[in-house]
């Protein structure tokens, strides 16, 4: 099935997979509204030829990772290999209404603090209801008060 987003990039045209939620989609596309200003070269589910294919990329004029973004379920084992092997000088982990003290703990525990420096592993934790702050599908820009920032 195909959604349409407005955001601050233009239209966003993204496809639900068999077996994938809204929320996963949905997500992508409030991931893509938060950075595309930053960085205009914003892609979703694009290979980068490496183990995992991220939900969001954008890669910059040097052909490095500037942010690699996961939506939804990512495991703790995925999270410490894309903090060490991903290249990205930023890996953001995007979540809707998640117990993110846990998740915190966890990949701190797990992931060392050099990969880790500068604010460069964070999750980004919708509010419950943003299905319905985003049901018109028109995201110019992501709200403060719709998620909450926690750097790992």
């Amino acid at each position: 099935m195909l959604h349409k987003f407005e955001t601050g990039g233009g239209t966003l045209r993204l496809w639900q997979q068999r077996g994938e939620s809204y929320e996963h989609v949905l997500m992508k596309a409030l991931g893509y509204a938060m950075h595309v200003g930053e960085f205009p070269g914003l892609e979703v589910e694009r290979s980068v030829g490496l183990r995992y294919k991220p939900d969001l990329i954008a890669l910059g004029p040097d052909g490095e990772c500037d942010l690699w973004g996961e939506c939804g379920l990512v495991t703790v084992r995925k999270t410490i290999w894309l903090a060490k092997h991903s290249g990205a000088k930023r890996v953001t982990l995007f979540k809707i209404n998640y117990g993110v003290e846990q998740l915190a703990e966890q990949l701190r525990a797990a992931i060392e603090p050099k990969y880790r420096e500068g604010r460069r592993l964070r999750v980004v934790n919708f509010v419950s209801d943003i299905k319905d702050l985003t049901a018109s599908r028109q995201i110019a820009k992501v709200s403060a008060d719709w998620y909450t920032e926690t750097i790992i």
